[in-house]
């Protein structure tokens, strides 16, 4: 029975862990995701709140798997499981029949369950956290009281640290198609052979002598009949979801040339976009850096467009606001929150091929890019970034590593 306490508490553990972390490197998808669930719900006045538990949410699952994988504060962090396992449990059910939203969110875009595989995995966690809260007071720590708190709080700023970092920047890993080094049309194309939607389409014909509206199948309607029965209205049921490409509804519309998406996609040389999917809550930081880029790209022959789901109007009042010197052009707001967690963001291509990106804080000046290859710059700089998180995770564990060798020193002194 302790091995199999053991089993579910480390699983557990490892799961919520999972869930906490992706969901805290990337908190302004969830925010999108807290949105969505408010205005499915009828909630849109707790919109403003959605950044608020997009942070919180991360955090509570990543301290709890913790505190479960370690076997520390374990009394409270059952407690913890039971009370998220008692919320989304019945939630996602209500998911799942009614579908207000097709996916759940739980593992943010690292792993994308369908409404009832989320469920299903929710009993099955569920059964776990009850075997570990009922049997709760049966688990004893390795670790001393100051030992749990020093691993509690090093969790805690290093998770916010995390979600402070990947929500000022961008994501510290992407696991969207969208992806640098991604090519989006490949992420467009569905394979030969890929399976397709199927549906079951349902007739209905009225008859012109009784006036009874009947239902009929395309195996049975009545296409002959044309005396005794006239078309009502049809209806389809999707049966079986087909193959879905990861990038879809990608569309960019200029206001002159009409769809150009082919046109950027295949080009062979260097085309930069600004994305911002609603002009109206743009930061303002970045908008010189961009009219110079943008007055860069014009220079060297680069193609350079914004991307917004905002109106007619509101680019209008933004161009003159800010003396805006590159066209705008309509994309799906969707698929723009999904390029990159930046309101405005740039993002480099060639080819179709994303090659960096940079949040709305880290746009590169004109004059670093001046007499250099696009290509080399952004390389160069995505090895600093590299060399920086490899710097401060040996930085974080050295910290870590120092407060335990304190802790085992005062211990052997106070003997």
């Amino acid at each position: 029975m302790k091995f199999l306490l053991n089993i579910c508490r480390i699983l557990i553990g490892l799961v919520f862990i999972f869930s906490g972390f992706v969901k805290g490197i990337d908190p302004l998808g969830s925010d999108y995701k807290f949105t969505d669930y408010f205005n499915a719900f009828g909630m849109s006045w707790m919109n403003f709140s959605a950044l608020f538990f997009s942070f919180l949410l991360s955090m509570a699952e990543f301290i709890i798997g913790i505190c479960l994988f370690l076997n520390i504060k374990t009394k409270l962090a059952s407690w913890g499981a039971l009370l998220f396992m008692a919320v989304f449990t019945p939630l996602t059910l209500i998911l799942a029949i009614k579908n207000p939203v097709t996916d759940c969110g739980c593992f943010g875009d690292a792993l994308v369950l369908t409404n009832w595989e989320t469920f299903f995995k929710n009993i099955i966690l569920l059964v776990m956290v009850l075997l570990v809260f009922f049997n709760r007071n049966r688990f004893k720590s390795i670790f001393n009281v100051l030992e749990q708190s020093v691993i509690l709080t090093g969790s805690i700023i290093f998770m916010f640290c995390i979600e402070m970092y990947s929500y000022r920047h961008l994501p510290i890993l992407d696991f969207r198609p969208y992806a640098v080094g991604a090519n989006i049309t490949e992420g467009m194309t569905i394979p030969e052979g890929a399976p397709h939607d199927e549906y079951s389409t349902t007739l209905k014909y009225k008859n012109k002598n009784t006036g009874e509206i009947k239902e009929f199948d395309e195996s049975n309607f009545p296409w002959q009949d044309t005396l005794n029965w006239e078309f009502h209205s049809s209806s389809q049921k999707l049966l079986k979801e087909g193959y879905k490409a990861p990038i879809h509804d990608f569309v960019i519309e200029h206001p002159e040339y009409g769809d150009i998406t082919e046109e950027v996609l295949n080009d062979d040389d260097y085309t930069f976009l600004v994305v911002s999917y609603k002009l109206s809550k743009a930061s303002a930081e970045a908008q010189d850096k961009l009219n110079k880029l943008a007055a860069y790209a014009s220079e060297n022959g680069y193609r350079f467009y914004g991307l917004t789901a905002s109106n007619a109007d509101e680019i209008t009042d933004f161009v003159h606001k800010y003396n805006v010197n590159y066209s705008f052009c309509a994309t799906d707001e969707i698929q723009l929150k999904t390029v990159i967690r930046s309101n405005p963001g740039l993002v480099l291509l060639k080819k179709g091929t994303i090659i960096d990106k940079w949040g709305h804080r880290d746009i590169p000046d004109a004059d670093e890019l001046k007499g250099k290859d696009p290509l080399s710059f952004c390389l160069l700089e995505q090895q600093y970034i590299t060399d920086r998180y490899v710097i401060y995770s040996l930085a974080l564990l050295y910290i870590f590593l120092l407060a335990f060798y304190m802790i085992k020193k005062y211990k052997r002194l106070a003997k």
